[in-house]
């Protein structure tokens, strides 16, 4: 559920480093809390980014959740796909639901994020904390 060559951040963005580029997505867990996505909004080739920056916007059906930046670096490429196929995002997270390539620029903070392993006892902690909410 969570391939093990990927980093994820709290922010529910993996990415998949390649040399100094970077293909950054939304996981598996992410696109199924949005439910059917609608549309992705993409930022610009070009545009610089921070760790954490809000780079876009997934909508889906049922929510519209801010893009975060797993890392720092410039924008190379977006997956134009998804302006028309918004859904590989649902249908293939890892592969062609992919959002943007950056160039890395700071690769020490690869090390701010997780393994699948920890990843997935992320989301799990996360959902066991909120069955365990008491809503009044």
């Amino acid at each position: 559920m969570y391939p093990g060559d990927l980093k994820y951040s709290k922010e529910h963005t993996w990415i998949k480093v390649e040399g100094e580029r970077g293909r950054v997505g939304i996981t598996y867990f992410a696109q199924a809390e949005l439910g059917d996505v609608v549309f992705v909004e993409l930022p610009p080739v070009g545009r610089r980014l921070r760790q954490l920056e809000p780079f876009g916007v997934v909508e889906s059906v049922k929510a519209v959740s801010d893009l975060y930046s797993p890392v720092s670096g410039e924008v190379l490429e977006v997956n134009t796909l998804l302006e028309s196929q918004p859904e590989l995002v649902n249908s293939n997270p890892y592969g062609s639901g992919w959002i943007v390539v950056l160039k890395i620029q700071g690769p020490q903070e690869l090390e701010n994020l997780l393994s699948a392993g920890d990843y997935q006892g992320y989301v799990e902690l996360g959902r066991a904390e909120h069955q365990n909410k008491t809503t009044y």
